[in-house]
């Protein structure tokens, strides 16, 4: 097993179609509900919402109504009491993310920094 934290985004078909991020923390999959799933860029904020913490055995869980969309590892990058700054090394692509706490839900945001993309200062 790998010394880094795995994450899984299942993607449910019943009873609604949504997506579930699920990171490797502590022992558990800290869990949020995506109705709309991750944000395609960085103009488009998500909805994530809490959900029950999972086993870890849920990593490779599929059955008829969900399925794995991507899997891989996650790396947290900054955080502070109301969000955290994380990467996911998926299948196919690493994407930054940050989940950002309201008060009472939570949003998923990609930002505008990406892992191997570059960016003039100045």
């Amino acid at each position: 097993m790998s010394d880094r934290p795995a994450f899984v985004l299942h993607e449910h078909h019943r009873p609604r179609h949504h997506f579930d991020l699920r990171l490797e923390e502590r022992g558990v999959l800290r869990s949020w509900a995506l109705p709309k799933g991750l944000p395609p860029d960085v103009r488009r904020d998500r909805l994530a919402v809490a959900v029950d913490d999972h086993e870890l055995e849920h990593l490779t869980y599929e059955d008829a109504d969900k399925s794995i969309a991507d899997i891989g590892w996650w790396e947290l990058v900054d955080s502070n009491d109301r969000r955290f700054v994380f990467v996911l090394h998926g299948r196919e692509a690493s994407v930054r993310y940050a989940l950002i706490d309201t008060g009472r839900d939570w949003l998923l945001h990609r930002t505008r920094e990406q892992p191997g993309v570059a960016y003039p200062t100045g």
